[in-house]
């Protein structure tokens, strides 16, 4: 504990101090209870005066004298407990007040008070410790928030905005000087705070229009609700985004046009050239059907690549029914009769478009058989239910996937005749009912695993 060179500090008076029950003071207690102790030993004191052989002056300055070490030992011994839990308080109250640098100085071990002030030492320790951790965190954190793309506003319980980033100040045109403090209403964005969760929408805000990713949640400081608003631009990222998709889609669908003009063009090229000889050759019947039948063949591939296409461009919506998947998958797996399916699963029903998730399912299924073509191994169909989800599996033995990077890029194929829409018009089917369509190999050099997941 702190010596005598250790200051008292004010002891205030808090609102909610506790009320004590009883009217007498612990001081004023301690010194009753000290003066009670030695009340017995003053009584007996005066009992062998009056019984011994001894002087009235004699009995009095003794009884004045027991009187005077009794009266000083009590307030002695009320004093010394006082002080302590006094200086013990000091040290209580400066730990509430966020002061932590003060310790006591008698704090050791085996003595109970000293043990009391080690503990009070070691949890202002402690305290320093985390607050400075606290605020290294609450730096980094404001930093962090500081660079963030996004624009971060906090309310609180009022709608009175108390934190802003400078994506925030840039999105609303103003310093956050000048809008600190003001409402939602005043700032425009008291319709964002109303809402629920994450939403994306088309808005006007000061620094200008375009489509943005709303995020509104709670949180509590000090007790009292505050409210977080994040507003992320996706503009710049949907135009990137739909550039790359453009790219790749005309990189693709050139590379088809190609394959089909080039030798349309040639094989035009040289019948014009047969047709105009003046000495037509012995065998020119035979060029012009070869020929023409080449252009034929060609213009037939361009126009499944166009059916494609459409196909893959005009996907209706789904429209959602109870569908038995064991029946669904069984009846699928029947119809491609290069060899059988291996089924796996329990009586599951699921809403969707019985129609679309056929469609999915044909295709998977061509895929596995077409990936194992001329090897040994099975083609398997195994579903579950996962959570509030079912899970279905296609797995096959082929060679597995070499490059995933063009999987669902459109009308890319690596088979001879393929359109290159199987696997994105499946990953579009699935996502239109909600669900997420991957692709994985299952290692160890054997086959590929399709992973279609639905909620039910």
């Amino acid at each position: 504990m702190a010596d005598n060179q250790l200051p008292q500090l004010g002891r205030s008076k808090s609102a909610g101090a506790p009320k004590h029950r009883s009217r007498i003071h612990y001081e004023s207690r301690l010194l009753l209870l000290a003066l009670a102790i030695g009340l017995p030993a003053f009584i007996l004191l005066f009992i062998l005066l009056l019984s011994g052989d001894f002087t009235p002056g004699t009995i009095f300055g003794l009884l004045l004298l027991a009187t005077v070490l009794w009266l000083v030992l009590a307030f002695r011994l009320q004093g010394e407990v006082v002080y302590h839990l006094q200086t013990l308080t000091n040290l209580l109250e400066a730990l509430r007040e966020g002061d932590y640098s003060l310790r006591g100085r008698r704090a050791r071990h085996g003595d109970v008070l000293g043990e009391v002030v080690w503990e009070i030492n070691e949890l202002s320790s402690t305290l320093r410790a985390q607050r400075h951790e606290a605020r290294e965190a609450s730096a980094l954190l404001q930093k962090v928030i500081g660079e963030l793309d996004a624009a971060v506003f906090t309310f609180d319980g009022e709608h009175k905005l108390r934190l802003v980033n400078r994506a925030g100040e840039r999105l609303l045109g103003r310093h956050s000087h000048a809008i600190l403090g003001l409402s939602a209403t005043q700032l425009d964005l008291d319709d964002l705070l109303d809402q629920e969760g994450r939403v994306i929408a088309q808005r006007n805000f000061p620094s200008g229009s375009g489509r943005w990713d709303i995020w509104r949640g709670k949180f509590r400081e000090a007790g009292l609700p505050h409210y977080l608003l994040v507003i992320s631009d996706l503009s710049h990222a949907l135009r990137e985004e739909e550039r790359k998709a453009w790219q790749r889609l005309i990189r693709v669908i050139g590379h088809e046009l190609n394959n089909s003009l080039a030798p349309i063009h040639s094989m035009a090229e040289t019948l014009k050239e047969t047709v105009y000889r003046d000495v037509l050759p012995d065998d020119w019947r035979e060029d012009l059907q070869t020929g023409l039948g080449i252009i034929a063949d060609r213009s037939d591939a361009l126009n499944r690549f166009m059916s494609a296409y459409a196909m893959l461009a005009k996907l209706p919506a789904p429209r959602l029914q109870s569908v038995n998947i064991a029946e669904l998958i069984g009846k699928t797996a029947a119809m491609d009769q290069r060899q059988v399916v291996q089924l796996q699963g329990e009586e599951l029903a699921v809403k969707a478009d019985p129609d679309q998730l056929e469609q999915l399912l044909i295709n998977l299924i061509k895929n596995a058989m077409d990936a194992q073509e001329g090897r040994d191994g099975e083609v398997q169909v195994a579903w579950r239910e996962r959570g509030n989800n079912l899970e279905l599996d296609v797995i096959d033995d082929g060679p597995g996937i070499a490059n995933t990077d063009n999987l669902f890029v459109p009308f890319f194929t690596t088979k001879p005749g393929g359109t290159g829409i199987g696997l994105v018009l499946c990953r579009q089917i699935a996502e239109a009912h909600g669900g997420s369509l991957v692709l994985f190999n299952r290692g160890a050099g054997r086959g590929c695993v399709a992973r279609l997941s639905l909620p039910r």
